[in-house]
């Protein structure tokens, strides 16, 4: 364990606390819209433009951090937004107060996400990369099972005070606060460039990014165009007649074995390759949406949950780590942030699609087309991308 380092230790940490607020509030934030008069569609469009706002920005603020050879002043706003943005969605009710309040808390993600990544690549060898993103995405999934067994322990005992939720969320992000606190940069190989960054020069990476870059991005961002939101995963099982607390409880028990699995996943990665184990995730989630499509049994859905766990844990840090190795350093949190800027618009793309589909032919149809398409991908990996050399300067 001596490559996961203190800086490692203290941003896994900043992610735990994070995660854990925010996770905590996930299964509630409908239900308390809801409360307070926001109706499906205006749940919907905030949802949209609070992830709209954090896709468009990763990208920005990536290239910035690159320019400006500064890391962790971007990771310390970027969780401070989100942490200040939980309880500012209890203070006042009223619409664009809450849009304003999960915009900043998404804002807060574009800002930090290129960065952090990057002080995660800086911290590994090309041959530890599977091993450090790994490590950091257990932790970081680990917030996401402890944040909803606290909001289900304190709704237990205090049925439908979800305002008060808003409030205790906070206290695990000003420990993410205090946490990256302890953060210093220390990359003296990125030099600073006086080059003028507008909202959209990360754009211009793409045209000067290397070939395999592309290849790969490509294939990441149309296997993300039909991934739509997890909700659709707890929806089927909600169709299937399973009571909303088995599906919560589904929901945890998906993140608790991604977290588990997440460092292994990583440690076989470095041995094995980051591609393998990318394509091995995306053949498990195809199984998973192919056995979504026509199961109704609870105990068939809670071992699909299962191989979706280990799904994520082989695919979301495995392509962090896969992009940082085949990209020039000077240039990691603006490849990263430029793909998951187009990630997380396609990802709003992708569930549109999936509710469409859903809507006009139903749930069986929307899981088949998306297990047959995940199937195309997995072939454009295995012979259309190579496996290049690692990028070291």
């Amino acid at each position: 364990m001596k490559y996961i380092t203190r800086t490692v230790w203290i941003l896994s940490l900043v992610s735990l606390f994070t995660d854990m607020a925010s996770e905590m509030l996930y299964p509630i934030m409908p239900v308390y819209l809801k409360s307070i008069g926001f109706s499906i569609l205006l749940i919907g469009i905030l949802e949209g433009i609070a992830e709209a706002t954090a896709g468009l920005s990763k990208g920005y603020f990536g290239k910035l951090s690159d320019n400006s050879g500064k890391r962790v002043p971007f990771v310390r706003i970027g969780y401070a937004l989100s942490a200040i943005s939980k309880p500012m969605m209890a203070i006042f009710i009223y619409p664009l107060w809450i849009f304003f309040a999960r915009t900043i808390d998404r804002f807060g993600k574009g800002i930090r996400t290129g960065a952090r990544d990057a002080i995660l690549s800086q911290e590994a060898t090309p041959e530890t990369k599977g091993k450090i993103f790994g490590f950091h995405r257990s932790m970081d999934t680990l917030g996401a099972v402890l944040g909803p067994a606290l909001a289900l322990l304190y709704l237990y005992f205090f049925p439908a005070d979800y305002k008060t939720l808003f409030f205790i969320a906070f206290i695990p992000g000003i420990l993410a606060i205090g946490a990256s606190s302890l953060l210093k940069d220390k990359n003296p190989s990125i030099k600073k460039t006086e080059e003028k960054v507008h909202f959209f020069s990360f754009l211009n990476y793409w045209k000067q990014s290397p070939l395999i870059y592309r290849k790969v991005v490509i294939g990441l961002l149309a296997f993300a165009l039909f991934n739509s939101s997890d909700v659709f995963l707890l929806l089927k099982a909600k169709e299937a007649g399973i009571s909303d607390t088995m599906v919560i409880a589904a929901y945890i028990f998906y993140n608790l074995i991604y977290a588990l699995f997440a460092f292994p996943m990583g440690i076989i990665a470095d041995k094995l390759g980051l591609k393998k184990i990318f394509i091995l995730g995306l053949i498990l989630f195809s199984f998973v949406y192919f056995g979504m499509s026509v199961n109704e049994n609870i105990y068939v859905y809670f071992g699909l949950f299962f191989l979706y766990g280990i799904y994520a844990a082989s695919t979301e840090g495995i392509s962090k780590a896969w992009i940082s190795n085949i990209t020039d350093k000077k240039d990691t949190a603006t490849a990263i942030g430029t793909y998951s800027g187009f990630q997380s618009i396609c990802a709003l793309m992708a569930s549109l699609f999936a509710g469409l589909i859903w809507y006009q032919f139903g749930a069986f149809y929307t899981f088949l087309i998306t297990g047959i398409v995940t199937v195309v991908i997995i072939f454009y990996f295995t012979f259309a991308v190579g496996f290049p050399s690692i990028k070291k300067g």
